[in-house]
């Protein structure tokens, strides 16, 4: 990444091994240790191009995931007591 700079809030950038979101055609996928550049101040992260590549490929790629993680979903309308 050229700058150190965040593009959103002017924070500073660190290199760090994350859980990435990946959005492809529609879909997502999670993807571990996926090295990122991350926003010490507001967490917005950006990828090396090299980095987003490799991304799309395990993306195009999905059928051969083996492992599958499940999460609660809430529905933001939802009614409070």
């Amino acid at each position: 990444m050229k700058t150190d700079k965040c593009e959103f809030c002017e924070g500073e950038m660190k290199q760090q091994r994350i859980l990435a979101r990946f959005r492809y055609k529609g879909q997502t996928i999670y993807v571990e240790n996926v090295p990122a550049w991350v926003c010490n101040k507001c967490g917005e992260e950006y990828f090396d191009a090299s980095v987003y590549k490799r991304l799309e490929e395990i993306a195009r790629q999905r059928e051969r995931i083996q492992r599958a993680i499940s999460f609660p979903l809430a529905e933001f309308d939802m009614t409070t007591a």
